[in-house]
């Protein structure tokens, strides 16, 4: 079932071409569900488990994956479907996700399907799950519900949010300016997180949902005469998006006479080898992996000192 994932060299092909390769399964009904291909790193039959005491109830146990000790989780549990009944009946989606491996167990696997971004949709409002759902698409006449891995993870692992005093008081001794930046991601807990961040360094800021959203918006200020080169020290931007992702957003941008100088940082749970290369590849300026709230504020930090070296030449 491993060999059902192509190679890295084949997967960044799709880099900048607002294409994706779906990874469709199953949790127990005839429901497809899908996960973004860069997230996994292989597919096997559930092997066999630990228990752990007092662990979260979606938590199956924890396995030896070819030397990696690694936490199992019922996929099915944590969206809120019934429970898979016998897991060693199941197979293990691994993934790393955040610098973290971690294997999702699901009743079933599919296949992998490629399709454009610009196919993949919100989740309508009111759909059941709809929490944790980041997208919908039509496979064959079937809807395909894509997981928001990043509000499951956050749910069982309590992600924190909090800046260190020493990062705060760093920013609040050298940056003399105010600052604007513009948000981009369609996960509604990734967004918390980045804006929580935000607001504790007293950086202000837009939110777009996806990167079409994000372009529209620069676009709009273009069309009223305004500078989103000037507004906006630093754009965070998510990769995996409906209807624009984040490296076709970054493509764009950088390939606009007026936007080219923006400062596009992707902020990504992608966390497999090939991101720095991608990255370069449709010119973002930095490559931040989600979620540590230090390593975002450093970099933004490091940022808005660019900027306001930049901002001191400029009036020299």
């Amino acid at each position: 079932m491993a060999s059902i994932l192509d190679t890295v060299d084949e997967r960044t092909q799709l880099v900048g071409q607002n294409r994706l390769e779906l990874l469709m399964f199953r949790l127990g009904t005839e429901q497809r569900f899908g996960i973004n291909v860069f997230k996994v790193r292989e597919v096997i039959q559930c092997p066999h488990l630990t228990q752990v005491p007092k662990s979260h109830p979606v938590v199956c146990g924890v396995a030896n994956i070819r030397g990696l000790t690694m936490t199992v989780m019922d996929l099915a549990a944590a969206v809120g479907c019934p429970s898979i009944e016998d897991p060693m009946m199941g197979w293990v989606i691994v993934t790393e996700y955040n610098r973290s491996v971690q294997g999702f167990l699901v009743s079933g696997v599919d296949r992998i399907v490629n399709i454009n971004w610009s196919e993949i949709e919100p989740p309508p409002k009111g759909l059941g799950r709809g929490n944790y759902l980041t997208a919908v698409t039509n496979v064959e006449g079937e809807l395909v519900e894509v997981i928001d891995v990043e509000q499951v993870m956050a749910d069982i692992m309590n992600i924190q949010v909090d800046v260190s005093t020493d990062l705060r008081t760093s920013l609040e001794t050298n940056l003399l300016h105010s600052h604007h930046a513009l948000v981009i991601d369609d996960s509604q807990v990734a967004r918390r997180q980045i804006t929580g961040v935000l607001d504790q360094l007293g950086v202000t800021y837009d939110i777009a949902e996806n990167g079409q959203r994000g372009l529209d918006l620069l676009n709009e200020m273009l069309s009223r005469g305004e500078s989103p080169v000037k507004k906006f020290s630093l754009v965070l931007t998510d990769v995996e998006m409906p209807a624009m992702d984040g490296y076709s957003f970054t493509k764009a941008v950088k390939a606009h006479p007026e936007l080219g100088k923006l400062h596009v940082c992707l902020h990504t749970s992608v966390s497999g080898t090939f991101n720095n290369a991608m990255a370069e590849k449709v010119g973002a300026d930095r490559l931040i992996a989600k979620f540590d709230p230090d390593e975002l504020a450093a970099s933004v930090i490091e940022r808005l000192k660019e900027v306001e070296k930049e901002r001191e030449v400029a009036l020299a």
